[in-house]
């Protein structure tokens, strides 16, 4: 196939990515969410040249020839718009062979159990578990995530002790059939992340996410050792060297690459082909119900080393709402992947018509805004 055109639809949330071949189908897909607009002119100055008018034999190769030729970008921006590129390809290929993503991976449709994940600090231990405990009753769901330390906090807490506070609150909340993971965001340093850690098993959490600030694989691997809960981590990575680093030295127990950090499907697949070989676990991140969700539903019924639980926000925000045409449904703690060629989602055209429009053609290029 060959590519007339790319179009990014960008809000100050999220940019869609439009790509139409010459036969005449179109692909839709996604970047990293936030600062849209910036990721957005990267697709089109920098990605764009590399695709136009190309005959595009396999999406692995055409991200390999990309990365090469912007070796020296190498970083988040060049990844996210990556991302939004490779899966609208992705997009493009199951539409026109009349298949799902999951399908042309050699996976099959089926219902996928959540984890609900909760994305709020901003929220007292009594409020975080009322509102777990009541999706958990509306929904079905067996598995919760909550937040605990700050963001890359650096020792320092939301406030003093609200992690020693969340732990044994959501826990008695829920009960002990619920399996508790903790989203720490890179919180600690080794010291005080064992410290905690040794307070989330002893509450029979089972998944201790990003204790350490990320970049230092070495602190995480001290609080890996030391401990017997599962240590989770990658969500912000983007090399593929750091990940095979990563499993090598087995700094984590379960390897979390996100779709549209790490510059798309193809290359997170091939992290979870290195924790296969490693016999690690494979749980993408995704922390919203923007079409990163969909991506990561397609890619968990398609790998065999996906955990038990996918990840899904039980937040809710106006841009996601907006998104699609139809909405995702969560019945007995399981979401359906979306049913169709490629995807299996539609962009609603309102959404669409009120975002900022650029495009990049084949036979010539130009913006408009």
């Amino acid at each position: 196939m060959k590519i007339k055109s790319i179009e990014t639809f960008s809000t100050g949330y999220v940019t869609i990515v439009r790509v139409r071949s010459t036969d005449g189908h179109e692909g839709f897909g996604q970047t990293a969410p936030y600062h849209a607009n910036i990721t957005a002119l990267i697709v089109h100055q920098q990605l764009s040249r590399h695709v136009l008018g190309k005959e595009i034999d396999t999406i692995d190769q055409l991200v390999e020839d990309i990365m090469r030729a912007e070796h020296k970008y190498y970083g988040s921006y060049l990844f996210r718009a990556l991302s939004g590129l490779e899966t609208a390809l992705w997009d493009l290929k199951g539409k026109q062979l009349g298949k799902s993503v999951c399908e042309l991976l050699g996976g099959e449709h089926r219902p996928i159990e959540v984890y609900g994940s909760s994305m709020r600090r901003n929220i007292s231990p009594e409020e975080e578990s009322e509102r777990l405990k009541r999706i958990q009753q509306e929904y079905g769901i067996r598995a919760f995530k909550f937040r605990i330390g700050n963001n890359f906090g650096n020792d320092v807490d939301v406030y003093p002790g609200r992690t020693e506070q969340i732990i044994p609150t959501v826990r008695k909340a829920l009960g002990e059939e619920t399996l508790l993971y903790a989203d720490a965001n890179s919180a600690f340093t080794p010291t005080r992340a064992i410290e905690i850690g040794r307070l989330l098993e002893q509450y029979g959490l089972v998944h201790y996410e990003e204790p350490c600030p990320f970049p230092n694989l070495e602190w995480t691997k001290q609080v890996t050792e030391e401990l017997d809960i599962a240590v989770a981590g990658g969500e912000q990575d983007t090399d593929l060297v750091q990940f095979q680093r990563m499993i090598n030295m087995k700094a984590v127990d379960i390897v979390q690459p996100d779709i549209c950090y790490i510059g798309g499907l193809s290359r997170a697949i091939k992290v979870a082909n290195m924790a296969e070989e490693a016999g690690m676990i494979c749980m993408p991140h995704s922390a919203n119900l923007s079409m990163i969700s969909v991506f990561t539903m397609h890619l968990t019924a398609a790998i065999p080393n996906a955990g038990q639980f996918m990840e899904y926000s039980i937040e809710t925000r106006p841009w996601e709402e907006e998104l699609f045409t139809s909405s995702f449904n969560v019945s007995d703690g399981k979401v359906k992947i979306p049913d169709g060629p490629g995807w299996g989602v539609q962009i609603r055209p309102e959404w669409l018509d009120k975002a900022t429009y650029q495009i990049s053609e084949s036979k010539y290029e130009k913006t408009v805004i």
